[in-house]
């Protein structure tokens, strides 16, 4: 339209200005839409056991969820130690069959095939298990693919060897596991189960202690390492090849357990809390903190003393699709903590 007829057009009529205008301005930014809000509800009593189960079972271990929202709980002690299954209501559906009752941390990861497998290193054992969701083992890496230079003396036993405590996997398939109970050093192992490489450690730069649980971070390009030095009160970042990063988080209340999905980490704490951090650092939101000292970081403390949606002891956490957490415990008893994620 040529410029000199634009004044005579906009003086026809207020309307006519009205409409011309709207019609000639740059089109307006389309609203993102609101976030889903950062809010979680404690469920009451969600888990459902089968008959003849007191309690679900002495608990050291971790939680994972499926594809499908059935929610994996590793037991080391109990009617079904092992691996219990529960569907996303909290009822029961079986025990993976063959799994051990010392996974102290143990992962569901959609391997490249689109199939779901358990990854999960034995903290008695030392030797590192793939297995299938209904429990046949498909790789098992013995404890002796790390190399003896890396095993550490028992200050009980006396005797010489690795506690693997937790195991994550990357998006190229290699498996990262934390030998968190001894040497506080990280093994890498390729898809097929041969060994690549050892860091970490309790040495500068990264004065690890306990490495209690790691994570791969996908929240990053390219991805990292989560971990969480329990002892000390720290999250910590490393490359995948061992760079030591630096510190996500200090002064937490000795983080045990550690979760990511889309923008947020979720860090269980034993003593009695769980912290939710984004990409940049920031505590965006805590959960079920508890108060009462005699409750927390211990797994001596009784049913008749849990609270709904008050941790005692978080040892593993996990969400579902649908942003759902879930917090296993160290428990004599054997306890999983639900929040539902707010719509």
């Amino acid at each position: 339209m040529n410029r000199l007829l634009i004044p005579a057009l906009c003086s026809a009529s207020v309307f006519l200005v009205i409409a011309f205008s709207i019609s000639c301005s740059a089109p307006s930014e389309v609203a993102e839409p609101n976030p889903k809000p950062l809010e979680w509800a404690p469920v009451a009593d969600w888990l459902k056991l089968p008959e003849g189960m007191e309690s679900l079972g002495a608990s050291h271990g971790d939680v994972a969820i499926a594809k499908n929202g059935d929610v994996y709980i590793s037991l080391t002690g109990g009617l079904r130690a092992g691996i219990q299954v529960y569907d996303a209501t909290g009822n029961f559906l079986r025990v993976v069959e063959g799994a051990p009752n010392d996974f102290h941390g143990f992962v569901i990861h959609e391997d490249a095939d689109g199939v779901e497998y358990i990854y999960g290193p034995r903290l008695t054992k030392g030797n590192i298990l793939k297995m299938t969701l209904e429990g046949e083992v498909v790789l098992d890496i013995p404890a002796t693919a790390i190399p003896e230079e890396h095993w550490k003396v028992h200050p009980k036993t006396k005797k010489k060897g690795i506690r693997l405590t937790a195991c994550d996997i990357a998006p190229n398939g290699d498996i990262f596991v934390t030998d968190g109970y001894s040497s506080d050093l990280i093994h890498r192992f390729s898809p097929e189960g041969d060994y690549l490489a050892t860091f970490g450690g309790k040495e500068a730069p990264y004065l690890f202690q306990t490495l209690h649980k790691i994570a791969i971070d996908t929240r990053f390009d390219p991805p990292r390492i989560v971990g969480v030095s329990r002892t000390d009160g720290r999250v910590v970042h490393l490359s995948l090849d061992g760079e030591f990063i630096g510190d996500v988080a200090t002064d937490l209340l000795k983080p045990a357990a550690l979760v990511v999905q889309d923008d947020l980490l979720a860090v269980g704490e034993i003593l009695g809390r769980v912290t939710l951090i984004d990409k940049e650092g920031n505590i965006v939101k805590q959960l079920g903190a508890n108060e009462n000292e005699d409750e927390v970081g211990t797994n001596k403390t009784e049913p008749a003393k849990w609270r709904t949606g008050v941790v005692n002891a978080p040892h593993g956490v996990a969400f579902n699709t649908e942003g759902d957490l879930f917090v296993t415990e160290y428990s004599l008893f054997g306890r999983i903590v639900k929040y539902d994620r707010a719509d």
